[in-house]
């Protein structure tokens, strides 16, 4: 028992950037974050002793994390068409008019979180993740097409949204 409040302690201590995280670029919201990385914590440390290598812990944990927090965007009931009409206003918030080059990080995030639900998880799990649209597809029990169809859609709204106002630090 001691050895494996030990080894628990340890995957919390390499694992909880990385739920809180995804959890965090999600949904956007750091105090449900924090709630949805605990609940993933406390099932973790339930089904500690189903899990066989430290690659399945991982994966376990990123499929975890996602689902956790779509369940509570879903239980709050969010609209993507609010998302995408807030956008001005997320945008505004991240500095973005008038700022300076060093707040590129802080606006980009800004348009990954205006992205709709379903475009805004593929994204987060592709390139914060690293995943590929085959893992991403199987972790969220969806075809491969409809993540690379999401995964174009959020890519293309990126692209308009950005287009003009990331121009002004390409040119320098």
């Amino acid at each position: 028992m001691a050895d494996e409040l030990q080894i628990f302690r340890e995957l919390v201590g390499q694992h909880q950037s990385m739920v809180f995280s995804i959890a965090l670029r999600i949904c956007r919201d750091r105090g449900a974050a924090e709630e949805i990385a605990q609940d993933v914590f406390l099932e973790l440390h339930r089904n500690l002793r189903k899990l066989k290598s430290a690659e399945h812990v991982e994966n376990w944990l990123r499929r975890v994390s996602t689902h956790r927090t779509l369940d509570w965007l879903r239980k709050r009931k969010t609209d993507p068409q609010r998302d995408a009409e807030e956008f001005d206003e997320t945008w505004e918030r991240a500095g973005w008019f008038g700022g300076a080059s060093s707040r590129v990080g802080s606006q980009l995030e800004a348009l990954v979180q205006s992205l709709p639900e379903t475009q805004r998880v593929v994204i987060v799990m592709r390139y914060q993740e690293e995943m590929t649209a085959e893992e991403i597809a199987e972790m969220l029990r969806v075809p491969v097409a409809t993540v690379k169809s999401q995964l174009q859609r959020a890519l293309v709204m990126l692209r308009r949204k950005g287009n003009g106002v990331l121009k002004e630090y390409v040119r320098g």
